[in-house]
């Protein structure tokens, strides 16, 4: 039985194809209907080449070559080249290669480290207000016609058509950034070692090709991997919920937009012709991103699915029942009010069980005490103090006895009465009531069918509100990375409904498509999973992607950080060749972040301090956020900065070192979230000599630590 090839394509190809002339273009496309037929050698116009394990092909198209690999079933188009004279076919080969070595290179070989830049020169290098960097011309000028190829709306061309030089183009203002790195991948060519590890887009048939470039397509789906296409239809006719796990850029999140697409269709083939599919996550950011994805992967059926975060869905609830959340303005009122609660409990016993208790509560500060009553007594829709004493606390250092818990559930009814009195409510108060008005039948309507995107850092009373919202258990999809939890303390997925049980239905993906190798194994041997990871079960991460090692340095001051990332940023963005726009400085706390941002900008770095409710992903200078903010975010470049002037975490002097240590472990996660954040270069800057345990865990294994050997092992 012959074989049917499916092709797909990287998007330097589709952007060097979009840039040919009619002519050529047409030629191309008759070459790879030609490989879809049979993408193996014929010694004619088909050659194998000698790289990447023989697995690298090419094929002739007049003046062109198409530089191809191929895995049943699929095509994978690389690249374009031009080749005006065969004779020298050998030397442009090894050009567009990136310098290749048949004999020592296999590429995305986990047992091969690609080759390091000069960090040293990098970071030494003068920033962009101190050195004006060389010019190199463009091989060829920016015509109206090649913008009109390539899509680039007419409001541009102006500015682009003048331009002369590289420098130039990176740095022309007002574009944005994906049109610069289309021109350049135009002009200079990506070497395929950088291009084998773009994502492959599925080319459905060749005229889609031609249908794109007149506007009758929009864009093209992304190929999932063999492991990810397994979960978008794994277990969906079992009789309860699905859960996939897995590590930061396993696709969790991909797989679950595909999933929405294979829902709708079996839901339509049962004769629901106007589907309801909830799609929710954690932040804001992450709607806005996936109300694009949708679009693209669903056209005119996202209208059937609704985006929102799971806090938004309960305050909606609240309103519709004629009862808003009554949140204060200020966090600071809780902890007023928890104060005179503390003063107001009423402990009950004999003198000296009313003094244990009131010694209880006295050890605990009253951040933490806050954080039980409603991170364990609230969110978990604890009815009674009988409840209470028995439920477990995971991801909780502080272990509390009966009369310690008994404490705290007197001060949380006083707590509750002068909440009351005041008229005020917390957030996990809010989302109780709305899962109660929910579990009651006087929510909305419930969907047909529901994905619930990073499980971890969702209230337990809000995952049984959106249980009690899925019209059938089975048409629920959740992804969940418990390592990844910067907010949640953890929790056992059976307390929190009765139809929350995964046996048989739990998916692990291993894969991880977006950091490198060396990124992800580096952020691994910084979290410590087995000190401070909340997952029961590790697991082994294999790495699609290879790339540079991730760098720690130490600086004294904000002054000498600034200059560092005024250095770095633009110096890793050229060595990657990518603009300013791709990077990203991650910082503990806004204040700084607002600080780095404006620092930069008078250093000749374009940045912006972005909040999680204003972020725009198309501002084409650096983006400065908070570590929590970049959640479900991904950069190619990131510094972690704001460190060395800046109180991370914040402890006060009355804290248990069962309470310090639990907030290390939650920030330490926090870190590693942003850490991950990173696709393809990482930067860390700590001060020197740190005894910040947050900031001194870097082994020199995983870690490019410099001269100074910042934030080593000791």
């Amino acid at each position: 039985m012959s074989v049917i090839w499916l092709t797909t394509m990287k998007p330097s190809f589709q952007t060097q194809w979009l840039a040919l002339p009619p002519r050529e273009s047409h030629q191309v496309l008759e070459k790879i209907a030609l490989l879809a037929q049979d993408p193996k050698p014929d010694a004619k116009t088909k050659k194998q080449l000698k790289y990447m394990d023989g697995k690298l092909h090419r094929i002739r198209s007049g003046d062109y070559r198409i530089f191809y690999t191929f895995e049943e079933p699929y095509i994978s188009l690389l690249s374009l080249d031009r080749r005006s004279d065969d004779t020298y076919e050998q030397e442009i080969e090894a050009e567009i290669l990136g310098g290749l070595n048949p004999e020592i290179d296999k590429i995305a070989s986990a047992d091969t480290k690609s080759v390091q830049p000069d960090w040293e020169r990098i970071f030494a290098k003068k920033s962009a207000s101190e050195e004006k960097t060389e010019k190199r011309k463009l091989p060829e000028p920016i015509t109206t016609e090649l913008l009109k190829n390539l899509k680039v709306p007419q409001n541009y061309h102006a500015r682009l058509v003048r331009l002369e030089t590289e420098d130039a183009l990176w740095n022309c203002p007002g574009v944005p950034d994906e049109i610069l790195l289309q021109l350049w991948d135009c002009m200079f060519g990506k070497p395929l070692e950088q291009v084998v590890q773009q994502p492959d887009y599925l080319l459905g048939d060749v005229n889609d090709l031609l249908r794109y470039k007149e506007g009758e397509l929009m864009g093209f789906l992304l190929k999932l991997s063999a492991e990810q296409e397994k979960f978008v239809n794994w277990a969906a006719t079992a009789a309860g919920p699905t859960l996939v796990k897995g590590g930061p850029g396993t696709g969790k999140s991909t797989i679950a937009l595909y999933r929405v697409r294979n829902l709708l269709t079996t839901l339509k083939k049962q004769g629901n012709v106007t589907p309801r599919i909830l799609f929710t996550t954690y932040t804001n950011a992450l709607v806005r991103s996936s109300e694009q994805l949708l679009r693209q992967l669903l056209g005119e059926d996202a209208k059937y699915v609704k985006v929102q975060t799971a806090d938004s869905l309960a305050i909606s609830i609240l309103q519709e029942a004629k009862a808003p959340a009554q949140l204060a303005r200020e966090d600071s009122a809780y902890l007023r009010l928890l104060q005179r609660a503390i003063g107001l409990a009423r402990f009950e016993g004999n003198q000296l069980k009313r003094t244990a208790q009131k010694q209880a509560i006295d050890r605990l500060t009253d951040s933490y005490l806050l954080e039980e009553i409603g991170s364990v007594i609230v969110a978990r829709l604890l009815p009674s103090l009988e409840a209470y004493l028995e439920t477990p606390r995971p991801g909780r250092k502080i272990a509390l006895a009966a009369i310690q818990r008994t404490a705290v559930w007197r001060v949380y009814e006083a707590f509750c009465e002068l909440l009351q009195e005041s008229n005020i409510e917390t957030w996990q108060q809010a989302r109780a009531r709305a899962s109660r008005l929910v579990a009651e039948g006087k929510g909305p309507k419930p969907f047909d069918g529901m994905l619930v995107d990073e499980a971890q850092d969702i209230d337990p009373s809000t995952l049984s509100m959106l249980v009690n919202l899925c019209q059938a258990p089975n048409r629920l999809f959740i992804t969940a990375d418990a390592n990844q939890s910067i907010y949640g303390s953890g929790f056992n997925w059976s307390d929190v409904h009765q139809n929350l049980k995964f046996q048989g239905r739990t998916g692990i993906l291993k894969a991880n498509y977006r950091s490198t190798k060396e990124i992800g194994e580096a952020a691994h041997s910084y979290l410590n999973l087995t000190t401070f990871g909340l997952d029961s079960e590790p697991v082994e991460q294999k790495y699609i992607n290879t790339g540079f090692t991730p760098a720690v340095r130490a600086v004294k001051n904000i002054a000498d950080e600034v200059k560092l990332l005024a250095r770095y940023l633009p110096g890793a963005a050229r060595e990657l060749l990518l603009t300013q726009g791709s990077c990203a400085v991650l910082c503990p706390y806004e204040q700084t972040g607002r600080e780095l941002a404006t620092r930069l900008t008078e250093q000749g770095v374009q940045a912006t301090f972005m909040t999680g409710k204003d972020l725009d992903l198309t501002y084409p200078g650096v983006k400065v956020l908070t570590l929590k903010s970049s959640k479900g975010l991904e950069f190619p470049i990131v510094a972690l900065a704001g460190f060395p002037e800046s109180s991370y975490p914040r402890f006060t002097t009355n804290m248990s070192p069962e309470e310090r240590d639990e907030i290390l472990a939650r920030e330490r996660r926090t870190v590693f979230v942003a850490m991950t954040r990173a696709m393809r270069a990482l930067l860390v800057i700590v001060p020197p000599q740190t005894k910040n345990l947050l900031l001194k865990d870097f082994n020199e294994t995983y870690w490019n630590l410099g001269n100074e050997k910042a934030g080593a092992n000791e």
